[in-house]
């Protein structure tokens, strides 16, 4: 019996390959910027992405580049819906030192407006541990603290799969959230089997808007200001 040649070898490999489906399409990760196929929520440009629930004009500014969202203007949605995403947030919690606990720079990132992903200033900030930052708000708490010093640029990388639902619009198959909070785990397959406290959303059927929350309808919230900025997605569902 002849030895098969190296020729051969990678011949045979090459031909197991070709059989298993088209090659993946490529994506360009520029580095700092959004992949090549990323929807841009926010750029640094303006406010033409976002608006409030109502539809009306959102209230936050873009200076430098940032968006700046004080407080009293608001809840503001992406004009953009998606079902299945990869979500990338960068945000800047102030230095609010005396503030403690819930009042230390306060909101959220609303997954179909529905979910809420915590942001909170937790370094060195102790509180309930379903509502530090990294936490799915009535669902889990992180599974650890990653949040760095108030003033500090943080970034959110979510993996979200929206429920499923049946023909009657019940849900028949749970969403899902993973999370790295500063490039650290998080939350890992997070299961979402219901609507999360604070849903605007009337069904958790279908797709949905990304929502940043102003803290500031609830009761003794100080004055805050939230910085974002690079807010992108990518749909998963090619919805």
């Amino acid at each position: 019996m002849k030895t098969m040649t190296m020729t051969m070898m990678l011949v045979a490999v090459t031909a197991m390959g070709q059989s298993d489906g088209p090659q993946p399409p490529h994506v360009a990760s520029p580095g700092t910027k959004a992949p090549s196929d990323a929807v841009v929520l926010f750029d640094g440009k303006d406010m033409s992405g976002w608006a409030k629930e109502d539809g009306s004009p959102a209230g936050c500014k873009v200076e430098k580049g940032e968006m700046v969202c004080a407080s009293g203007v608001g809840d503001i949605v992406s004009k953009e819906l998606f079902t299945d995403a990869q979500i990338h947030v960068e945000f800047n919690i102030p230095l609010m030192s005396a503030q403690k606990g819930q009042m230390r720079g306060n909101s959220g990132v609303y997954l179909h407006s529905c979910y809420e992903v915590q942001i909170l200033d937790s370094y060195e900030n102790p509180t309930y541990a379903n509502g530090s930052c990294g936490a799915v708000y009535g669902f889990a708490p992180p599974l650890v603290n990653a949040s760095r010093r108030p003033g500090e640029w943080q970034s959110y990388d979510i993996i979200f799969r929206a429920p499923q639902c049946d023909g009657t619009g019940g849900m028949s198959q749970a969403g899902s959230v993973t999370i790295l909070h500063n490039g650290v785990l998080v939350q890992d397959g997070t299961k979402l089997d219901k609507k999360g406290p604070g849903c605007t959303k009337a069904s958790v059927c279908g797709p949905g808007p990304l929502r940043l929350q102003d803290h500031s309808g609830f009761p003794n919230a100080p004055h805050t200001v939230m910085k974002f900025r690079n807010i992108w997605l990518r749909k998963l569902s090619g919805k």
